[in-house]
């Protein structure tokens, strides 16, 4: 029989781990006993940058460590990624990762890590993505815009924020469930798709909620439906896609934090139990609703099943729809 290291990580997670971890105890004393590191494969002041250092400053708190944050931006986030999966296993390393992590085991034909070098720890935040068009389009709404795409093929252009970002994935989900086509502009980042949407260059674009909340409520853009089943506090006039009649549609991105396979099961509940009480912080609650995000604070198990059905989701459109990374 193989070794499947994923389910044994998980048994030990249920329950066995404390024996397991009995070693590492006596040989390293009293857990935290030095500072913990986070990877963020992304530039600083990002969506994932923020969410890291919100987390990390409640964690250090909470644990009497520092916790630093270590940006290591690169390669559609795999030189962060990886580096957070060949760190050392002894608790002190992990980091956060977003949707594109998901994407990314299909969208890669080979990847410098596996799924099984990471362990699940917490699913922090899911943040739904949200559909603007240009303020001067005569559709205002999703169902308005569906029905000019089907009468008007190629002639709404959307964009992303690259080719296999969640936006792209997520508007490409979109035209299948509605039998439209739109055609893609891939850009180097959310900033200047959304500059070229205020001046009218696409027609559509759809964001995490963070980067479109106030282009919405300043009226720049109007905002057309929110990838969701529920409508954000934030945006409590924009309905979802779901509320428009298109049955089933999401799509998000998320930060969740992963630890180097091997790390301590008692480590990784203790941080796990640490961030689920964070994220029901008063001000970690209003942080959130300010960004878009919904709080999780999921465990290893449920975030090892979100995972999956995230790869499993996104693998199917980037196969159906044959895209490639840039």
């Amino acid at each position: 029989m193989s070794f499947n290291r994923r389910k044994f990580n998980r048994l030990l997670l249920a329950g066995t781990g404390a024996v397991v971890a009995a070693p590492f105890v006596r040989a390293q004393g009293a857990w935290p006993n030095k500072p913990m590191r986070v990877i963020v494969p992304y530039a600083p002041g990002g969506f994932t940058d923020v969410m890291a250092r919100l987390i990390a400053q409640h964690l250090s708190t909470r644990l009497g460590q520092p916790v630093l944050v270590e940006n290591k931006p690169g390669g559609g986030s795999l030189i962060g990624v990886d580096a957070i999966a060949k760190s050392q296993p002894d608790g002190y390393n992990f980091g956060i990762v977003i949707a594109a992590y998901a994407a990314n085991m299909t969208l890669y034909q080979k990847l410098p890590y596996a799924q099984k070098d990471l362990q699940p720890v917490s699913l922090i935040g899911i943040s739904p993505l949200v559909g603007a068009v240009n303020k001067d389009l005569p559709y205002k709404t999703a169902q308005q815009m569906i029905t000019f795409a089907k009468a008007n093929p190629g002639k709404i252009s959307y964009g992303s924020s690259g080719n296999g970002s969640a936006v792209h994935l997520s508007t490409e989900l979109l035209k299948m469930m509605t039998g439209t086509y739109m055609l893609h502009i891939p850009y180097r980042g959310a900033a200047p798709a959304l500059s070229d949407l205020i001046g009218g260059h696409i027609q559509l674009f759809m964001d995490a909620a963070s980067g479109l909340i106030q282009p919405i409520k300043t009226g720049r853009v109007q905002g057309i439906g929110v990838a969701s089943d529920k409508r954000l506090p934030a945006l409590p006039d924009v309905p979802t896609f779901i509320e428009q009649g298109i049955k089933g549609f999401t799509g998000s991105t998320w930060a969740g934090m992963l630890a180097p396979t091997g790390t301590p099961p008692e480590v990784i509940k203790r941080v796990s139990d640490e961030i689920a009480q964070i994220v029901k912080l008063p001000e970690v609650v209003s942080r959130f609703e300010t960004m878009g995000v919904f709080a999780s604070g999921a465990g290893p198990q449920e975030f090892d099943r979100f995972i999956d059905e995230e790869i499993k989701k996104w693998g199917n459109v980037i196969k159906t729809a044959k895209i490639t990374a840039d």
